[in-house]
């Protein structure tokens, strides 16, 4: 996963370029979004493909379990840059241009996973694609789903609560099929992946026919020549966010950022390949089930993660903490006994503990942000929770020489550390009301 996620939403447009008057603009069909929504789905499903059959390839290649985590953290390598560039330069040279190349990205990165299912270098360049695919869909196709939805006259929480709603779909749906085809169907290493190649296809077709909301306000062929004229300076311009030094982003976000994603992580790469043995004649569904019980109890959460979170204190995030070091905790105690339900346990809580602590990181990004860097900080808030996915790596790199049940006491203590740090600063820094 990869991730994730509900909320991507919140990554609103940066006010890097002034936002084009739509009062003039023609109107907009109230189906328009889903053109849009096709994409977000087809590419958050290229993402997680790859998950569930980490299993498998471990069993189907001489690839170190290191090699094979690193190749699930891959894609972290194509999601930052996506992210953190997509949305300023979609604000200057409109939607549509940041978007379309998301499903060739796609495409390619799925094909090459395809054919080349036992050499690394290969493989890992296919999973920088889809993550670069998934990381525009994340920074721009949110934002164009939300802007086409009000466009249309929706209510107000229709676009946010659809693109989260296509990500997560995109996720669930990707994962679970993916691991039905490795476990049940001819080609395991090749069915899911030639899914995807006709699901990229139709959806990059589709968004053809999509709308722009934020068009280049220069004439035809200057936003080509702009674009060449990028320069590095340029570039860290874009890349430089203030708000990122506010104090509570340091003292509450930064410090359970990371749980985010390393919470999925454990539950759906780490616990699967510790318990794989023990699944009997079925393990990569096995792998798929623990994928899905960890996006869907993270998403269950968010309904209620809206009414934990609140403004005048870091309740949300020092509850996410607590839950995060208990599901950590199981995980310790699955990778002790081998137990498969208590494996499924710690997923679930580990789930809960994702889903939690990504609506509280996202709701203090948006009250820290002055609404010209929102979706610059959520960028950088969604690239410190992605590192999170290199626990994996970290993980099978040291258990031959710690084991996987001390490496998850170790981080259970961590966890109670970043608990501490973020209760500390329960209600230090708080930003004032935003007009």
């Amino acid at each position: 996963m990869s991730a994730a996620p509900a909320a991507p939403a919140a990554i609103a447009p940066a006010a890097s370029a002034p936002a084009p008057d739509r009062r003039s603009a023609p109107p907009v069909s109230p189906a328009a979004w889903t053109a849009v929504a096709a994409s977000v789905v087809a590419i958050a499903w290229g993402g997680n493909e790859f998950t569930p059959l980490l299993v498998l390839y471990r069993q189907v290649s001489a690839l170190s379990p290191v090699v094979v985590d690193g190749l699930l953290a891959a894609y972290v390598l194509g999601i930052i840059p996506a992210l953190l560039l997509g949305g300023p330069l979609s604000d200057l040279f409109g939607r549509r241009p940041l978007l379309l190349p998301a499903a060739p990205l796609s495409f390619a990165g799925s094909l090459l996973l395809a054919l080349a299912p036992t050499h690394p270098l290969v493989m890992g360049i296919g999973r920088i694609l889809c993550g670069a695919a998934l990381g525009l869909v994340m920074a721009v196709g949110s934002t164009w789903i939300t802007e086409l939805s009000d466009a249309a006259g929706q209510d107000a929480s229709a676009g946010p609560r659809r693109a989260s709603l296509s990500l997560t779909a995109g996720f669930l749906v990707g994962a679970a099929v993916a691991a039905g085809l490795a476990q049940f169907a001819p080609w395991p290493t090749h069915a899911t992946y030639a899914l995807h190649l006709g699901l990229t296809v139709i959806a990059g077709i589709w968004l053809l026919r999509a709308p722009e909301t934020h068009p280049d306000p220069r004439p035809v062929g200057d936003g080509a020549r702009a674009l060449r004229r990028i320069r590095p300076a340029t570039i860290a311009r874009l890349l430089h966010v203030p708000d990122a030094a506010h104090r509570r982003f340091l003292r509450v976000v930064v410090p359970v950022a990371p749980w985010v994603f390393g919470c999925a992580g454990a539950a759906y790469a780490i616990l699967p390949a510790v318990l794989s043995e023990h699944a009997g004649r079925y393990p990569i569904a096995f792998s798929g089930l623990m994928t899905v019980v960890t996006l869907g109890c993270g998403v269950g959460i968010q309904v209620v993660g809206r009414l934990i979170d609140t403004r005048r204190s870091a309740r949300a995030s020092v509850i996410a903490m607590g839950i995060v070091a208990v599901g950590v905790a199981l995980g310790a105690l699955a990778s002790r006994t081998l137990s498969l339900p208590v494996g499924l346990a710690a997923a679930a809580v580990l789930g809960v503990g994702y889903g939690l602590a990504l609506v509280a990181g996202l709701s203090e990004v948006q009250r820290i942000a002055r609404p010209a860097s929102l979706a610059s900080l959520t960028a950088v808030y969604y690239s410190i929770a992605y590192l999170g996915f290199f626990v994996p790596m970290i993980f099978a790199a040291l258990a031959p020489a710690i084991g996987y049940a001390n490496l998850f006491a170790i981080g259970t203590a961590l966890a109670v550390a970043c608990l501490v740090i973020v209760t500390l600063a329960w209600s230090a820094h708080l930003p004032g009301p935003r007009r």
